[in-house]
């Protein structure tokens, strides 16, 4: 494993040639530094093309990920450029091991229990109550 590989999990470490950076200026107000630093870091990533990954990991990592094979991270968050690649590197590895969570267990359907059932029918009973004492009485003639 290389300095700059990023380890996603135990089994799967990314290296660092399969991370594309680009770095741009960022927008917006800044004055002379803004506009002559390259802070934006964009990081871009090809799941179906990476070696990290074994067949069956990246099918699971590929149906997860609904924008394409390629993940786009972009982070102009502060002034420093470094700091920004930190930010889109921790990114990427939370965004890629929510895609590779093993999927929940099928649910089982069930029914109610038959007290379950029967502290249904005693609650809708007693608020069934509750709402009759609220009604103006009746006057029989």
């Amino acid at each position: 494993m290389g300095v700059d590989d990023l380890p996603v999990s135990e089994t799967v470490v990314i290296p660092a040639d399969e991370l594309h950076w680009t770095f741009s200026p960022t927008g917006g107000p800044g004055g002379q530094h803004a506009n002559r630093s390259s802070t934006r870091a964009e990081l871009r990533f090809d799941v179906a093309a990476s070696r990290a990954f074994d067949d069956g990991t990246r099918s699971r990592a590929l149906r997860h990920l609904a924008d394409g094979p390629v993940i786009t991270i972009i982070v102009d968050e502060t002034r420093s450029q470094w700091r920004n690649r930190q930010i889109a590197r921790r990114r990427l590895i939370d965004r890629l091991r929510e895609v590779l969570k093993p999927d929940p267990p099928p649910r089982r359907p069930t029914k109610p229990s038959r007290a379950a059932k029967r502290r249904r029918a005693d609650d809708k009973r007693a608020r069934s109550k509750t709402k009759e004492l609220r009604k103006r009485p009746r006057i029989e003639e």
